[in-house]
C-alpha cells in the first residue's frame, strides 16, 4: 500500500476544510495530522496557520461542544466536563463553556427526560424504579444531588 503525498498547503487546506465542517479542538486536528505524516515543524506551522486563520478556536469548540451535547444528547454538565477533559480543552474553556448552559433549560431538561424515563420503565416496586433512573441520570452525567431531588419529587 503506497502513502500518497501531500504538499504543507494541501494538507493545510484539507485542515482547514475539516475545521470549517465543524468545530474541532487541537487533539482532533492533530488526530488528522497524523494520517498525513508530516515532520513537527511542518505540523507546528499549519497549527499555528489555522490558530491565527480562526479555523482553530479552543473556547469556540468548547461553547458549541457543550451546547450542542446538552440541547441534542441532553447530556448534564459532569459528562460534558468529563468529554472535554478527554479532548485537552482547559479548565478556563470548560468553565466557560458551562455558561452556555442555561440554568432554567437545565431544570427543565432533568424533569423532561425523568418523566420521559420514568413512563418507559416498568418496574413496579418504586424503589428499583428509584435506582434505574438515578443509574440511568448519572449515565448522562448530572449532578447527584439534583438527580435525587428530582427522582424523589417525580416518583412517588
Amino acid at each position: 500500500m503506497t502513502k500518497k503525498s501531500f504538499t504543507i498547503d494541501e494538507v493545510k487546506r484539507k485542515l482547514e476544510n475539516y475545521c470549517v465542517y465543524q468545530d474541532r479542538c487541537h487533539k482532533e486536528v492533530e488526530q488528522k495530522m497524523r494520517d498525513y505524516f508530516l515532520i513537527p515543524e511542518a505540523k507546528e506551522m499549519i497549527l499555528l496557520s489555522l490558530m491565527k486563520d480562526n479555523f482553530l478556536n479552543e473556547e469556540r469548540f468548547a461553547k458549541s461542544f457543550a451546547r450542542g451535547k446538552f440541547r441534542i444528547k441532553s447530556w448534564g454538565k459532569q459528562r460534558i466536563i468529563r468529554e472535554l477533559k478527554f479532548k485537552d480543552i482547559s479548565a478556563y474553556n470548560i468553565k466557560t463553556a458551562l455558561k452556555e448552559i442555561d440554568e432554567t433549560d437545565y431544570l427543565e431538561t432533568i424533569y423532561k427526560i425523568t418523566e420521559n424515563r420514568n413512563a418507559v420503565i416498568s418496574e413496579a416496586n418504586i424503589y428499583k424504579r428509584k435506582q434505574k433512573l438515578i443509574g440511568f441520570l448519572m449515565r448522562k452525567g448530572f449532578e447527584n444531588e439534583l438527580i435525587y431531588k428530582v427522582v424523589n419529587e417525580v416518583v412517588s
